[in-house]
């Protein structure tokens, strides 16, 4: 009983730090006040946009949850497939549907964790020795990897208010 009461708890945990952040600042807080002018722009020095960052964060997470939940999820390939190749999006509705899609992907992610009888230590089936727990702490850390790099290049665009 004990191991399932710690469990649950391990599950809570990993969803409030998919969810929000304690340590780092949230995807939200990150793009909060961005120029739309501002999305596409490279700044001199740097490899992406904060299209490109905010779409890569989209793709990878979103091959991170399938392979977690489908056994049969085949990924893109690397690394073009994790990338998108234009640096600004096409219309505002494509970043509203990239940003919402973020979302989806993390809540169908967190449900599956939730699910009774969620095992995070067993390697999947379908992977190579890779498990939820590791599956899960791989987003977190991937997300607020390249979050952190959003604030950069706004920084570099002197579009972040300190």
């Amino acid at each position: 009983m004990a191991m399932e009461k710690h469990n649950e708890e391990l599950i809570k945990t990993l969803a409030r730090n998919l969810r929000t952040s304690h340590a780092h600042i949230t995807l939200d807080r990150a793009l909060r006040g961005l120029p739309e002018d501002l999305r596409g722009k490279v700044p001199p020095g740097f490899p992406y946009s904060v299209w490109q960052l905010v779409e890569h964060i989209r793709i990878a997470q979103w091959d991170m949850v399938m392979f977690a939940i489908d056994p049969s999820h085949e990924s893109p390939d690397w690394p073009e497939g994790y990338w998108p190749s234009e640096s600004i999006p096409v219309s505002g509705e494509v970043w509203k549907e990239s940003l919402r899609k973020i979302d989806a992907d993390r809540e169908a992610f967190i449900h599956f964790l939730e699910r009774p009888g969620t095992d995070l230590f067993t390697p999947l089936a379908h992977g190579e020795g890779q498990t939820l727990l590791q599956e899960a702490l791989q987003i977190i850390d991937h997300n607020s990897y390249h979050v952190a790099e959003i604030v950069t290049v706004r920084r570099a665009l002197g579009a972040w208010a300190k």
